[in-house]
C-alpha cells in the first residue's frame, strides 16, 4: 500500500464517520441487530513456557464471549529476533484445536488476542495481534479497548508520511512506538502510550519480554496471573481457571509490567494512580464472565446483589421471575430471592443456532430472536412473569420477547432492567449506538413501557446500582466506575467526538490525498 493509498483510504473512512456525526455517534453496525452489547476483546499473553503458543490458545478460548469475530495468536522465540504468527476470522476453535497450527507458533512466548471490531471492518488485515520491525527487533501488540483520540493522531501520522496497513485504531500504538526516539523498547511504548487518549489494555511481545499496559483510568481490565512461575497476563480471570494458574493481582490503571522468561515481573507506574479506578461499569453488569473476579468482586455475586436491589425498588406482583437468558441469570436468581418468588424459566434458549449478523438476509435476521429462545408454553400459560434483563439498548428484542411470551399465554408480562437505562453513547469500545438509537434517550418509561409491550417496565437507578456493589450512594466528583453511559459523564476528553475536529481532519487528509 503506498502513501497516496493510505491516505485516500483514511480519508473515506474519516467521511463515513463524518456522516454519523450528524447523530452524536457512531452508526449501528450491520452485522448484528443493534439491540445487544457487544463484547470488545480479549487479550492473553505468556512467557517462559514451551507450551507458549498453547497455554495462549487456551487462554483465548476462555476470552471468547469478549470477541467471536476474529482470533490471533503469535509466538515468540526468546532472545532471538524470530516471530510467528497465525491469525483468523471466526472462532478460536475454528483455528486454533489442531497441532499443526499450534506446531508453527513455536517459541516461549506467545500473545493472543479475540476481536470484535469497534473501529476498522473485519478484514483479516485488522486482526490482532498487530506485528511490525522496528530497527532492531520485531513488535506485536494485541489491544482491548477505543481510543478517543485516534481520528486525530492518525491524520497526523500519515500528513507525516506513516503507511497504515489497517484501519484499526490499534495499529498506532505499532506506528507512536516505531516513530518515538527513545532508546529502550520500554521507553519506545511509554513514550507512545502518553500520546493516546482512551481506553486501552494491552500486551505487548518483544524478543525479550512480554509487556502489559492500562490506560490511567482502568477503564478496561488487565490482571497479572502465575502459572508455577511463568507470567501470565489476561483480560479476566477465568483464562487463568482455564489453564490452572492463579490469579496474582490487577494490573494498576496507569500502570505498566515488563515480565521475562524467567519470572521476574518488573512494575512501572507510568501515569500517576487516580484517586479511584473508574473500571467501566459494563464489566460487571454484562461483559465479564459470571465467574470471573474484577477488581476484587465477584462477577456472579455483583450481579445477583444487582437482583437483589431492583426487587427492593421495583418491587412486583407476580407468579414467577424469569431471566432473559444467559446474561440476565445471576440477576434473576437475586430478583426473585429477594422478592420471594418462584425462579423459573420462561424462556428456553438454544445454543446451537448461527450468529445473527452473519445471515445473509433481514428477515432471517429479524427472526434470530425466535431461534435463539423459545417460551417454555406449559409453564407461562395463564401466567404473570417478571422478566429480568441486564440492559435494553434498542428494545427491540425486548418487543420480540414480549410478543412471544404474549402468543404463548402469559397474562401478564412485567419487565425489569438490572442497570439504569442506557442515555449516552460509549466511545471506549462498546457497540452502544447514536442517541437516536437508544431508546432511553428518545422516549419516557411510560413511552418505554407501551413500546415494548410489557405491562410495566422498571430500571435500577444509578445510586442503587452503586448501592449494590458496596461503592453507593455514588460520588459524583470521584465516581468509582466509569458510568457515561447513564450519567453523561466520560472519564477522558472526546477529542474526535466534536463535528468541527472531525470535519477539520477529513478535510485535511483530503487535500493531501488530491496532491500525493
Amino acid at each position: 500500500m503506498t502513501a497516496r493509498d493510505s491516505i485516500r483510504e483514511t480519508a473515506a473512512y474519516l467521511e463515513g464517520v463524518r456522516a454519523s456525526v450528524a447523530k452524536r455517534a457512531f452508526e449501528i453496525s450491520p452485522k448484528h441487530d443493534g439491540d445487544l452489547l457487544i463484547e470488545e476483546c480479549g487479550v492473553f499473553g505468556i512467557i517462559g513456557t514451551s507450551d507458549a503458543a498453547t497455554l495462549t490458545a487456551l487462554g483465548l478460548h476462555a476470552l471468547q464471549h469478549r470477541g467471536q469475530e476474529a482470533a490471533g495468536i503469535t509466538s515468540c522465540e526468546t532472545g532471538t529476533k524470530v516471530f510467528h504468527s497465525e491469525r483468523h476470522l471466526g472462532l478460536v476453535s475454528d483455528h486454533f484445536s489442531d497441532a499443526d497450527t499450534l506446531g508453527r507458533l513455536t517459541g516461549e512466548a506467545a500473545i493472543g488476542h479475540t476481536r470484535y471490531s469497534t473501529q476498522g471492518e473485519t478484514v483479516l488485515r485488522n486482526v490482532q495481534p498487530l506485528y511490525a520491525d522496528l530497527d532492531r527487533f520485531g513488535i506485536a501488540i494485541a489491544h482491548n479497548g477505543n481510543l478517543t483520540n485516534s481520528l486525530k493522531l492518525r491524520s497526523e501520522l500519515i500528513r507525516d508520511g506513516c503507511i497504515f496497513q489497517s484501519t484499526s485504531d490499534s495499529e498506532l500504538f505499532l506506528q507512536l512506538t516505531a516513530r518515538s526516539r527513545k532508546v529502550s523498547i520500554i521507553d519506545k511504548l511509554v513514550d507512545a502510550l502518553k500520546q493516546v487518549e482512551g481506553a486501552y489494555a494491552l500486551t505487548v511481545l518483544t524478543p525479550h519480554v512480554l509487556i502489559g499496559a492500562r490506560d490511567p483510568v482502568g477503564i478496561r481490565p488487565l490482571i497479572l496471573g502465575d502459572l508455577q512461575g511463568v507470567p501470565i497476563l489476561a483480560s479476566e480471570t477465568c483464562a487463568l481457571d482455564l489453564i490452572g494458574a492463579k490469579f496474582v493481582r490487577d494490573v494498576a490503571p496507569g500502570e505498566v509490567v515488563i515480565c521475562t522468561a524467567d519470572g521476574r515481573v518488573e512494575s512501572r507506574q507510568v501515569f500517576p494512580l487516580p484517586p479511584r479506578a473508574r473500571l467501566c461499569i459494563f464489566e460487571l453488569i454484562y461483559f465479564a464472565k459470571p465467574n470471573s473476579i474484577v477488581d476484587g468482586m465477584s462477577v456472579y455475586n455483583v450481579r445477583k446483589r444487582l437482583g437483589e436491589q431492583l426487587a427492593l425498588e421495583a418491587p412486583c406482583e407476580a407468579d414467577l421471575v424469569s431471566p432473559i437468558p444467559d446474561s440476565g441469570v445471576p440477576a434473576a436468581i437475586g430478583y426473585a430471592q429477594a422478592a420471594k418468588l418462584p425462579y423459573e424459566m420462561a424462556l428456553i434458549r438454544s445454543h446451537f443456532v448461527g450468529r445473527t449478523f452473519i445471515e445473509p438476509q433481514q428477515k432471517i435476521r429479524e427472526a434470530g430472536v425466535a431461534r435463539k429462545h423459545a417460551p417454555n408454553s406449559a409453564l407461562i400459560e395463564g401466567k404473570r412473569v417478571v422478566l429480568i434483563d441486564d440492559s435494553i439498548v434498542r428494545g427491540t428484542t425486548s418487543r420480540k420477547i414480549t410478543t412471544m411470551l404474549r402468543s404463548a399465554g402469559a397474562r401478564e408480562v412485567h419487565m425489569r432492567v438490572a442497570c439504569p437505562p442506557i442515555l449516552h453513547p460509549d466511545f471506549y469500545g462498546i457497540n452502544t449506538p447514536s442517541y437516536d438509537e437508544l431508546i432511553a434517550a428518545n422516549l419516557t418509561l411510560e413511552e418505554m413501557r407501551a413500546e415494548i409491550g410489557v405491562d410495566s417496565l422498571a430500571f435500577l437507578s444509578v445510586d442503587g446500582l452503586y448501592k449494590a456493589i458496596d461503592k453507593g450512594p455514588r460520588d459524583a466528583s470521584a465516581p468509582a466506575f466509569t458510568d457515561h453511559c447513564f450519567t453523561g459523564e466520560y472519564p477522558t476528553r472526546l477529542v474526535d467526538q466534536t463535528e468541527a475536529d472531525r470535519n477539520a481532519i477529513i478535510t485535511q487528509l483530503s487535500f493531501l490525498a488530491e496532491s500525493s
